[in-house]
């Protein structure tokens, strides 16, 4: 229960914010000085830094939880550049009241521009990241697998991860991803996992989006994986609770990826067009939550014919060595969000040996997605929602004549 030790520093922090603010406020001008003022503000501020709390305890009517649940995702975002923007602002102004003793420092005026200053710089921050969310970028990669194949010299996956389908996620942003993925006319596309955000009630019209999601177009087809996320859990202000009475499963998860004509790899192997093999492996996180275990890497390729190249999906990108050493060519990742907001990105980076981007281990490739959508704060501001345009050329190629495809 961490989130209740942590409460009382949240409470704390808030006070500081508020008596920062209400004193910029109040050089400003006299009208915020006042006390009608003071307490409608104050009012406001505590509506929004409470709705974490509420929109976990209040889930009836549901119109009433959506709407405190979406304020609260936009405040976490707002809320975290609030305290940084503020605090370094005070450590600057503390270096500076003990070295360089400046008269201006202590002036009403200083005081009045500074606090101007940090507003702008939180609000603009804040929009950036809003809207930036909804900027999905395509990043491409080219990757070598020394096998052969036959009719086939290179293969085009699109990889995706994180989409979150829920309160902040919903048919507008599928929409954008269904547009962007065909535009790379796909031969293969694989979502590594976190398709929804753990409440399956937070997406609006699945129904919607599920008949949107089929019309994502590729020649073998759209696999994937589970993800942390991707289980019937509660969350205050990102910290999960076990429910005892209900059940981590959700059956209209897996309904949903039928009706949206994906197919679920849960530590299996297809092989496709005799071709090459797709392995989807069971998330850690998860299976720790659902009592369950998941295979080892070479339990998943034991049996596997090594001369056919092998892809990985696993949402978290763990285990890279023991993945490489079980003899998978292609290892397609997400979970890390590259941070999704700064300073979260170099914690991820410290984190992770490969928190995004490409990584090569032995002869096989990592590739982390930064993700489709968004977890939690409904921003991104040190990184970009994208999905991967992989292209994995099979060197030497033979052709067969008989295979028509």
């Amino acid at each position: 229960m961490l989130a209740i030790f942590l409460a009382p520093l949240y409470i704390l922090i808030n006070i500081y914010i508020v008596r920062w603010m209400i004193l910029w406020m109040g050089a400003c001008t006299h009208f915020f000085q006042t006390f009608a003022f003071r307490a409608c503000f104050a009012g406001v501020y505590i509506f929004l830094s409470t709705s974490l709390l509420t929109c976990f305890l209040i889930r009836k009517p549901p119109a009433l939880h959506r709407f405190l649940k979406n304020t609260a995702n936009y405040f976490q975002g707002t809320f975290l550049y609030i305290l940084i923007v503020i605090v370094t602002t005070d450590l600057c102004r503390l270096i500076l009241k003990h070295t360089l003793h400046p008269a201006w420092m202590y002036s009403r005026k200083a005081f009045v521009v500074t606090g101007a200053v940090c507003t702008l710089l939180i609000i603009g921050v804040s929009l950036y990241g809003i809207f930036n969310q909804w900027n999905i970028k395509t990043k491409t990669y080219d990757v070598k697998i020394d096998k052969q194949v036959k009719g086939m010299d290179s293969l085009k996956i699109v990889l995706l991860a994180d989409i979150h389908f829920g309160y902040s996620i919903g048919e507008k942003h599928a929409g954008l991803l269904v547009k962007k993925i065909n535009a790379e006319d796909p031969d293969l596309i694989c979502i590594a996992g976190d398709i929804f955000d753990n409440e399956y009630e937070g997406i609006k019209n699945p129904k919607k989006t599920a008949a949107i999601l089929r019309s994502l177009k590729s020649r073998y087809g759209v696999y994937a994986c589970w993800g942390n996320h991707d289980l019937s859990e509660p969350i205050l202000a990102g910290f999960t609770f076990r429910n005892a009475k209900k059940d981590y499963d959700d059956p209209r998860m897996r309904n949903f990826l039928e009706s949206a004509n994906i197919r679920l790899l849960d530590d299996e192997t297809v092989l496709i067009d005799k071709r090459f093999y797709l392995t989807g492996r069971k998330d850690p996180s998860r299976c720790r939550k659902m009592s369950d275990t998941r295979k080892d890497p070479d339990q998943l390729t034991a049996y596997l014919d090594k001369t056919l190249p092998i892809i990985f999906m696993d949402h978290q990108p763990g285990q890279l060595d023991e993945v490489a050493a079980a003899g998978a060519d292609l290892d397609l990742c997400g979970h890390t969000h590259d941070g999704q907001l700064f300073p979260l990105n170099i914690i991820t980076g410290l984190v992770w040996e490969n928190s995004c981007g490409y990584l090569k281990k032995g002869t096989m490739h990592n590739i982390v997605t930064s993700g489709a959508g968004i977890w939690g704060p409904n921003m991104r501001t040190a990184t970009n929602s994208e999905i991967c345009s992989i292209t994995v050329h099979f060197y030497p190629a033979r052709p067969n004549s008989s295979d028509s495809s």
